[in-house]
């Protein structure tokens, strides 16, 4: 994608996240379905469907060969990312939305050829927009985001994690990861990945791991913590498949590998 082309996709897809945005906030405290997907704790509402359509028609409209990634399946059949394929969360942090009507986002990435060229987040209630263009640095509502730090230390890290990595789940071994909690400063848990991977990208948070991700929650928040130097990989340290679930561990480059081969790796059942 061209740097003209790059501008001109971005600017258009800025537009329509803010306005998919402002009709949420119109929307969501009027009488909606909500509905359970996999499990009961895996949420999905009829906005969720509304926007995802919204994206979907405004798409379709304005770039007719441009595909369309989706959590709510209302998308294209994707079985490769050939060709410009924008990969959508309409809402990342579903029960946030229903329980907390705050801490959701919608997460926008869109990919030419498998390579991340713009990424948005948009913290919906805070009106904050966090967004990456590929080569040109991470931003925060238009202030650019400072390169991460080359100097963390893991004693002195604020981590990203939520409770399925202490759960006794067949995947980990919690005493390793006991310890893992025990080792860092602290960690918090605001159950939209999007918007912790944006807190990444900002320094708010050192590094965030989660467990079994889908490519639209990671699409975005994967080009913007490149954007300022952070590493991306699955617990294993691996590139991402971004058509398929995976674990994620996201953050600072001083203390990525520790992280991979000091407790995810010695962990991993």
């Amino acid at each position: 994608m061209d740097l003209n082309t790059r501008e001109s996709v971005f600017k258009q897809a800025k537009a329509w996240v803010l306005e998919a945005g402002q009709q949420i906030r119109e929307s969501m405290f009027k009488p909606m379905d909500i509905d359970t997907k996999s499990n009961p704790n895996d949420l999905v509402t009829t906005i969720d469907k509304e926007t995802e359509i919204y994206f979907v028609n405004k798409l379709k409209a304005s770039y007719p060969t441009h595909l369309l990634f989706g959590e709510e399946g209302y998308g294209d059949d994707i079985t490769s990312l050939d060709g410009t394929v924008w990969i959508i969360d309409p809402i990342d942090g579903t029960m946030n939305f229903v329980h907390q009507k705050r801490n959701f986002a919608i997460s926008v990435g869109i990919y030419q050829d498998g390579v991340g060229e713009i990424g948005i987040i948009y913290d919906v209630m805070a009106d904050v927009l966090y967004y990456a263009k590929k080569g040109m640095g991470a931003y925060k509502n238009d202030v650019q985001l400072q390169p991460l730090s080359p100097s963390v230390k893991l004693e002195e890290s604020i981590i990203g994690l939520n409770h399925y990595w202490l759960c006794e789940n067949g995947l980990v071994d919690e005493k390793v990861m006991a310890n893992f909690v025990k080792t860092v400063r602290g960690t918090r848990n605001m159950g939209s990945a999007a918007l912790e991977q944006a807190y990444v990208a900002e320094g708010v948070l050192d590094s965030y791991m989660a467990m079994n991700l889908a490519p639209w929650d990671i699409a975005a928040g994967k080009i913007i913590v490149q954007e300022v130097g952070g590493l991306v990989s699955d617990r294993d340290g691996l590139e991402l498949d971004m058509l398929q679930k995976s674990s994620l561990v996201t953050g600072n480059q001083s203390i990525h590998q520790i992280i991979i081969q000091d407790f995810l790796k010695k962990g991993k059942k």
